[in-house]
C-alpha cells in the first residue's frame, strides 16, 4: 500500500527519533541474553492477574529502563492487552518510581483508544499535555502519538482528543499549536476539537483568540454547527460588541430574517480581522478568501458579502475605483445600502475631501437611506479637522435631531474648535442639552469650556466650570489651573490666582514655568516686588528656567 505525501512527511519526521531510540538501547538489549525472556515473563505476569505485590517480589532484582519499559509495552501492543498494559504502566510508576518516557506514553494511549478504553486514554494524555505545553514540545507530542497512528486514516482520533485535552486543561495556545501543527502535516481536524477550543477560549475571555482559531477554521475550510454559532455569540455578548454587529448587519438588510447568528457572526469576523490586521493588499487577500468561502457554503447573504467587498476596497484607499465599481454593482441590481455609503463617507473625509463626504451624505438621505450614528461622526470629525466650523456645527446639531447622541471623544473635538473659535457660550449651551440626554462628560469637555472662557477673559464664566467640576467630583488637571491662573492675573486677581496656585499645591500638581511666569508678572504689575521675588526663587529652586 502506498503512502501519501502526508504520511511520507510524518514518516521523515519520525524516523530520526527512531533511530536515536533503537540505537541508544540496542546495545543494553543485546548485553543481556535473558532480554526476551524478560520481558516475556513481565508480560505474561500482568496476563495473568497476579498481583502487584507478587510481581514486584518477582522481579526484584530487574532494572527498569527506558527502553526495556518500552518494549514490554509493545509486547502488550494488543488490544485484549489494553488493561494489562495500563497495569503494568502504573506498576512501574508506583512500584519503582518510574520515569516513562514519551514514547511510552504514546505507545499506551494508542493502545488504550484502539481497545475504547477512552477514560483511561485521556487520563495519560492529560499527564504529557500538562508536561508539554511549549510549542516545540508539543510538535514532539504530535509526533509520538501519530507513530502508531500514521496509517490509521486522515484525521486519527487521537489528535481530537490531543486537542481537546489542552483546551480542558485551559492552555489555549498549545492547544492551537497543536491544530497548527497537525495541518502542516496535512492530517484533518474535527469541528468538534475547534468547538472545543472556542468554548474554552471563550470562558477564558480570550476572544482574540477565539476570532483567530474561528477565521483559521473557516480558511481551512472546517464549517461552523449550530455549536459553533452559540459560542461565537456568547463572544459577542461577552465583549459588548453583539449589538453594534446586530446594527451592522441593519444598515445591509432590512429582512429581519436575514439577522441569523451566521450572517451576524460571520461580519463579525471580516469586520475584526480588517480592523486588526491591517489594510494592506496582502492581508486583505485573505478577506476576499473567507469571503469565498463563507459565500460557497451560504454562511453569509450575498447582500452582506457585496457590501463586505467594496467596504474591503474602500479601505484600500483608490476611492476613484471603489466608487466606480460600487455603481456598477448597482447598475447591475446590487440594493444600495447605508453601510456602504457610510464606508465611502468615512474614506472621503479621511483624504479630506470633505465636500464630497457631505455630498455622498446628502445623497444617501435623497434615496430613503437612514444616516446613522457612526456616519454624523465621521463627516463631523472631517469638517473639524479641516477647520470647516460652520458645517461641522450644521451637522452636529443635525445629529442631534435625528436622536444620535455623541460621544465624549466626538464632543470633547467640537468643543476645543469652538472654544479654541471663541464660541464657548454656544457648547457651554450644547453641554446642558446633552447632558439631559444621558451625556457622561469627561474633564477634558470642561478643561475647554474654562480655556475658552479664559481666553475671553471672563472670569465668572470660568469660576462657574470650576466649581461644576468640583461639584462632579471631577480632579481639575495642570492645564485647568494654568489657564485659570492665567486669566485671573490678565483681570488683575492676583490674589485669587494665589489661593488657586496653593489648591494646586495641596493636590500635588507642581506649577509649570507658565504659571510661575504670569503669577510673576501680575505681583510686579501689581508692585509687590517681594512676593515676585520669591517666586522668582521658588521657580528656581525647582530648576525651571525663565523663557
Amino acid at each position: 500500500m502506498s503512502l501519501s505525501s502526508k504520511h511520507l512527511k510524518l514518516l521523515s519526521r519520525i524516523t530520526f527519533y527512531h533511530k536515536l531510540h533503537s540505537h541508544s538501547h540496542t546495545t543494553t538489549f543485546n548485553n543481556s541474553s535473558n532480554n526476551n525472556n524478560i520481558i516475556t515473563s513481565i508480560s505474561n505476569s500482568f496476563r495473568t492477574k497476579q498481583n502487584w505485590d507478587t510481581i514486584t517480589h518477582k522481579f526484584t532484582s530487574i532494572k527498569l529502563t527506558p527502553s526495556l519499559a518500552e518494549q514490554i509495552l509493545l509486547n502488550l501492543n494488543n488490544p485484549t492487552d489494553a488493561k494489562n498494559a495500563l497495569s503494568f504502566f502504573h506498576w512501574s510508576t508506583k512500584t519503582h518510581r518510574f520515569q516513562h518516557t514519551l514514547h511510552s506514553y504514546s505507545i499506551t494511549i494508542n493502545l488504550l483508544l484502539h481497545s475504547n478504553l477512552l477514560t483511561d486514554a485521556k487520563a495519560l494524555l492529560e499527564s504529557i499535555a500538562l508536561k508539554n505545553t511549549q510549542t516545540h514540545t508539543v510538535r514532539a507530542v504530535v509526533d509520538s502519538l501519530l507513530n502508531d497512528s500514521v496509517v490509521s486514516g486522515s484525521n486519527p482520533p487521537v489528535l481530537d482528543l490531543l486537542i481537546k485535552t489542552y483546551a480542558k486543561a485551559r492552555l489555549i495556545d498549545a492547544a492551537f499549536d497543536v491544530i497548527r501543527y497537525i495541518d502542516e502535516l496535512e492530517f484533518c481536524i474535527g469541528l468538534s476539537s475547534f468547538n472545543a477550543l472556542l468554548h474554552v477560549a471563550q470562558r477564558c475571555n480570550r476572544f482574540e483568540t477565539v476570532w483567530e482559531v474561528y477565521g483559521y477554521m473557516i480558511l481551512k475550510r472546517v464549517y461552523p454547527n449550530v455549536v459553533t454559532f452559540r459560542i461565537m455569540i456568547d463572544a459577542l455578548c461577552k465583549e459588548g460588541l453583539l449589538q453594534r454587529n446586530v446594527d451592522n448587519v441593519d444598515r445591509i438588510v432590512e429582512k429581519r430574517n436575514s439577522h441569523s447568528p451566521s450572517v451576524i457572526v460571520n461580519l463579525s469576523l471580516i469586520l475584526r480581522m480588517l480592523e486588526k490586521e491591517g489594510e494592506e493588499e496582502g492581508k486583505l487577500v485573505k478577506f476576499v478568501t473567507l469571503l469565498k468561502r463563507l459565500l460557497q457554503k451560504n454562511l453569509i447573504g450575498d447582500s452582506v458579502a457585496y457590501s463586505l467587498i467594496v467596504h474591503v476596497k474602500v479601505r484600500l484607499g483608490n476611492l476613484d475605483f471603489a466608487l466606480e465599481m460600487y455603481n456598477e454593482m448597482v447598475r447591475r441590481g446590487f440594493s444600495e445600502n447605508s453601510f456602504v455609503y457610510t464606508s465611502f463617507i468615512r474614506a472621503f473625509c479621511e483624504k479630506g475631501r470633505i465636500e464630497e463626504a457631505i455630498g455622498l451624505m446628502r445623497e444617501m438621505e435623497g434615496k430613503g437611506l437612514r444616516a446613522y450614528g457612526e456616519t454624523y461622526e465621521c463627516v463631523i470629525f472631517g469638517c473639524a479637522d479641516s477647520g470647516r466650523l460652520k458645517e461641522c456645527w450644521s451637522v452636529f446639531e443635525e445629529m442631534l435631531s435625528a436622536g444620535f447622541v455623541p460621544g465624549c471623544l466626538l464632543f470633547d473635538k467640537v468643543a476645543k474648535k469652538l472654544c479654541e473659535n471663541g464660541e464657548v457660550g454656544k457648547v457651554n449651551d450644547m453641554l446642558t442639552l446633552l447632558l439631559d440626554k444621558g451625556l457622561l462628560p469627561s474633564d477634558v469637555i470642561y478643561s475647554h469650556l474654562i480655556d475658552g472662557y479664559a481666553r475671553k477673559d471672563e472670569v465668572q464664566g470660568v469660576l462657574k466650570i470650576y466649581y461644576e467640576m468640583e461639584y462632579k467630583s471631577m480632579c481639575p488637571g495642570l492645564s485647568v489651573f494654568s489657564s485659570m491662573i492665567q486669566c485671573l492675573c490678565r483681570c488683575g486677581k492676583v490674589d485669587d490666582a494665589e489661593k488657586y496656585l496653593r489648591i494646586m499645591k495641596g493636590r500635588l500638581l507642581a506649577p509649570n514655568l507658565s504659571i510661575y511666569e504670569t503669577l510673576i508678572a501680575g505681583h510686579m504689575l501689581k508692585g509687590n516686588v517681594e512676593r515676585a521675588l520669591q517666586l522668582r526663587n521658588e521657580m528656581a529652586s525647582l530648576e525651571l528656567q525663565c523663557s
